[in-house]
């Protein structure tokens, strides 16, 4: 199964205070063992929401609204995507994980990414077909 790890983001992250060199050393350290373990697929940081936009989609209108956004405790500062056994193999990981923000409450959110047997009968043999010939082509660009 495919995890995705929401790192949420706390007043220093929205902040833009960068990492230490000793938590980028540890989170470091903390991808090399995810990824040699075959677990770690994609992860990357976020920059703050002041840096961001939003589109709101309301009735077929859409409105852009620029960051920064006022709940922090429901923005992200980076994720991770996982490939895992099971949930309880990715709370294992994530328990695992160095601080990500020192001398602040941080959360780590972890969600299972639907697969295609998740959606039954509604993906259909054409809509699978679809979904199969997008994915070969974002593994291999250069074969559309």
């Amino acid at each position: 199964m495919k995890v995705m790890v929401i790192v949420k983001a706390t007043k220093n992250s929205e902040a833009g205070v960068m990492p230490s060199v000793e938590l980028g050393a540890g989170v470091g350290k903390y991808n090399e063992a995810r990824v040699k373990a075959g677990v770690m697929l994609a992860g990357d940081g976020l920059h703050p929401s002041v840096k961001g936009k939003r589109i709101q989609i309301s009735a077929g209108k859409r409105e852009v609204v620029d960051g920064p956004f006022s709940e922090t405790k429901e923005l992200v500062a980076g994720f991770w995507i996982w490939q895992v056994r099971s949930m309880d193999e990715a709370v294992a990981w994530a328990r695992r994980c160095p601080e990500p923000m020192p001398g602040e409450d941080a959360e780590l959110e972890l969600r299972p990414i639907f697969e295609p047997e998740d959606f039954g009968a509604e993906l259909t043999p054409e809509l699978r077909a679809q979904e199969e010939r997008l994915r070969s082509q974002l593994e291999h660009p250069n074969r559309a």
